[in-house]
């Protein structure tokens, strides 16, 4: 079995860090350099690296079994991270239902089932 788990820009670790477990991650390692978080078996790697081209131009995306459900975890999270862009899902031209979010760094997520 093969998995991708990528390294994700950030401004502040301890911000991007608390994000990330708002959303369910859970923090398997963290040091100065990484912390490791996984959601059910998908793992990103937050690094204390940022550069706003890159990280504004980066996107991932965020397969779950239930997206009604999971995105419930966004509900107030904008009041927390006024940065954030939150797009509730929606059916797209290319026929999947997906749900849209940037992190506080500006990276783009797209969540959907599947």
């Amino acid at each position: 079995m093969s998995k991708v788990c990528p390294f994700v820009p950030t401004r502040d670790m301890v911000t991007s860090v608390a994000f990330y477990r708002a959303l369910g991650f859970a923090v398997v390692h963290q040091d100065h350099t990484v912390a490791i978080m996984d959601h059910e078996g998908a793992t990103i790697l937050i690094q204390p690296h940022y550069v706003e081209d890159w990280a504004s131009n980066w996107m991932a995306q965020l397969r779950v079994d239930d997206l009604d459900d999971w995105w419930k975890r966004t509900d107030g999270l904008s009041a927390t991270y006024p940065s954030i862009m939150l797009k509730p899902p929606a059916m797209q031209p290319w026929g999947i239902r997906v749900g849209f979010l940037s992190d506080p760094a500006g990276v783009l997520w797209h969540v959907l089932e599947g």
